[in-house]
């Protein structure tokens, strides 16, 4: 289409599409999306070939992106970014408006990702690996020594995957959806079997089952409860991991770099890893038959008790009350329960913490046959979902907008040279 002629002297002036999105600092079809969301009005025109936009609306929508997209500052003073994915408020959490606890515990990780992702519900959606992106996944992953974590292990069969697809700086909202639809389950089938078996299809839960846990046939109740913590881990606001994807994808980064970028952050103890600290201090407890010594070696060390609190809760992460409500279906899990319930009133008395949902992972793998570090690997899986979610919004927002500005503290220039 082409660009539209100078409007005469006090008449509308009027934007093309190409014009519009130049100025918005965002794709063609973003303008589109725009208009759907009642954020821009459009005319079609004469001869029904493209729209045209009103430029002050255009660009007070430009001002408006600029000031609230980027850099933005919310309540204190933390750095705040518009997103229409995740939501948390008042002990609760949902995915694009819907409770995202009743959309874990009756949905499976798949559907719940195609609704991140897509805002439309998808039942029996299930994800398939490209044989390709696995075989070069696996050579990847198995030339690893043993002793590296899963988050090593997850990094580099993200990298081998994004090898393997030349598609890969396809940005458009189609491409990256059947990037992740291929990503998420390559990352599964390329981490080696916890036992001998390791099964290859079916739901993403159950492949998840046989590389981590030794137990060869899992209950219905057990492939549940993983499942749903897949689910209600996907996504979590701006999580520290989850800025940093939202960073790389700002940059234009295709969807394996920014996940990469995601995992390069979970594996902090204050983010993905603390499962599994919760998992150990668990195991303690169980041992010793008694919460109070271990907690109170906990303490002892100037150490804060893993498994208990959350800045965004003041009273009982939901997460965790959801797994902890489908692992009482699960006869096995009774012990770690107990133990679970003993820890949150024991440490009561000294500060009242509520179980998270890294207590509520620990139950769950120390009583499925895990090891520690499994609750790291369903966290990252699960969030990958949730990281794609984030990039996807991104990469229709102005490029480059998550590039905030450093406050200098340093010596006031010019300085000498130093000796």
């Amino acid at each position: 289409m082409r660009d539209q002629e100078p409007a005469p002297l006090g008449a509308e002036r009027r934007l093309s599409t190409k014009e519009a999105a130049e100025l918005l600092g965002v794709k063609p079809e973003t303008v589109y999306a725009y208009v759907s969301r009642g954020q821009l009005s459009s005319r079609r025109v004469s001869g029904g070939r493209g729209s045209t936009f009103d430029a002050t609306e255009v660009e007070a929508l430009a001002r408006r992106n600029r000031r609230d997209g980027a850099g933005g500052s919310g309540p204190g003073g933390e750095l705040s970014v518009r997103t229409r994915i995740t939501l948390i408020e008042s002990d609760r959490y949902f995915f694009r408006g819907v409770d995202a606890v009743d959309l874990a515990t009756r949905h499976t990780y798949e559907e719940v990702a195609e609704w991140l992702w897509t805002g439309h519900m998808r039942p029996g959606s299930t994800f398939t690996a490209p044989a390709a992106s696995v075989a070069v996944a696996r050579r990847a992953v198995d030339a690893l020594p043993e002793h590296a974590a899963p988050t090593d292990l997850l990094r580099v069969a993200t990298i081998a995957a994004a090898t393997a697809d030349p598609l890969r700086f396809d940005l458009s909202e189609d491409a990256v959806l059947g990037t992740a639809r291929a990503l998420i389950p390559t990352l599964v089938d390329a981490l080696p079997p916890a036992g001998r078996h390791r099964l290859d299809e079916g739901p993403l839960a159950h492949r998840l089952w046989s590389r981590l846990s030794m137990r060869k046939d899992p209950d219905e109740a057990s492939l549940r409860a993983l499942d749903a913590a897949l689910a209600l881990l996907v996504d979590h606001d701006l999580a520290a991991s989850t800025l940093a994807v939202r960073v790389a994808a700002s940059a234009r980064a295709h969807p394996y770099a920014a996940v990469s970028a995601g995992l390069g952050v979970i594996e902090g103890p204050l983010h993905g890893a603390a499962s599994g600290l919760a998992h150990r201090l668990l195991q303690d407890v169980l041992e010793q038959g008694d919460p109070a010594p271990v907690i109170a070696d906990e303490l002892r060390a100037g150490r804060r008790i893993p498994g208990l609190g959350h800045r965004l809760y003041s009273g009982e992460d939901p997460r965790a009350r959801a797994l902890f409500a489908l692992l009482e279906r699960i006869p096995r899990a009774e012990p770690a329960l107990l133990a679970a319930r003993d820890i949150v009133e024991t440490t009561a008395r000294h500060t009242p913490l509520h179980a998270n949902v890294d207590l509520a992972l620990a139950v769950l793998t120390a009583s499925c046959g895990m090891a520690p570090t499994a609750g790291e690997t369903i966290f990252a899986v699960a969030r990958t979902a949730g990281w794609i979610a984030h990039a996807l919004e991104e990469y229709g927002e102005r490029p480059l907008r998550m590039r905030p500005s450093g406050l200098y503290a340093g010596p006031k220039p010019p300085q000498p040279l130093p000796e």
